[in-house]
């Protein structure tokens, strides 16, 4: 016969919790941390990362489009820097400002005229003065290189990833310039 403390050991708690008279009691929470530090914890770090890398090259992109925009609706200059300093100033903040700001990316404006018999594009260049509605070119081409995203990478100690060239080309919109007044905007 047996005897009332033996059956009781033997039934399972009726939380269905293990029993911790036979040792199991720490494996389930030893069990979940090993799943959760080595599995959902990176899971979710790589999810992060994915989703700013993405926010970033979206951020790139639009600022390359206003900086081409920006180039498009006002007068020329024969290195932009019109543009480039506009650019420097009117950083997005998702972006690391310090790195445009400080000099580390590069901008580059470059503008050209089309040749009407071809319809050829060639680097443009103009011996009137310039932003004055002699110089007025066809279009622009704004590029952003040398960009290195570092937020995410630099707390794991890892290298930064270098993002690719962004470019965006626009026809020139009057070059911010009024025909009838013979005044551009810088």
């Amino acid at each position: 016969m047996r005897s009332a403390s033996h059956s009781q050991a033997a039934r399972p708690f009726p939380s269905g919790r293990p029993d911790p008279a036979n040792g199991e009691h720490g494996q389930a929470t030893v069990e979940w941390a090993i799943v959760f530090t080595g599995l959902i914890v990176p899971i979710t770090f790589a999810i992060i990362f994915t989703g700013q890398l993405l926010w970033l090259w979206h951020s790139m992109v639009d600022f390359t489009r206003d900086g081409a925009r920006y180039a498009a609706t006002h007068c020329w200059q024969g290195a932009g820097e019109n543009v480039v300093n506009y650019m420097r100033t009117h950083v997005p903040p998702t972006i690391d400002m310090d790195q445009f700001q400080g000099g580390q990316v590069d901008i580059a404006v470059e503008y050209f005229a089309r040749d009407p018999e071809t319809g050829t594009l060639s680097e443009f260049s103009c011996d009137g003065s310039e932003c004055s509605t002699e110089c007025i070119p066809d279009t622009v081409t704004v590029r952003i290189r040398n960009y290195e995203f570092s937020r995410f990478m630099a707390y794991l100690g890892l290298p930064p990833i270098v993002m690719p060239e962004f470019q965006t080309s626009l026809p020139i919109e009057g070059a911010g310039c009024d025909p009838e007044g013979a005044a551009c905007n810088p």
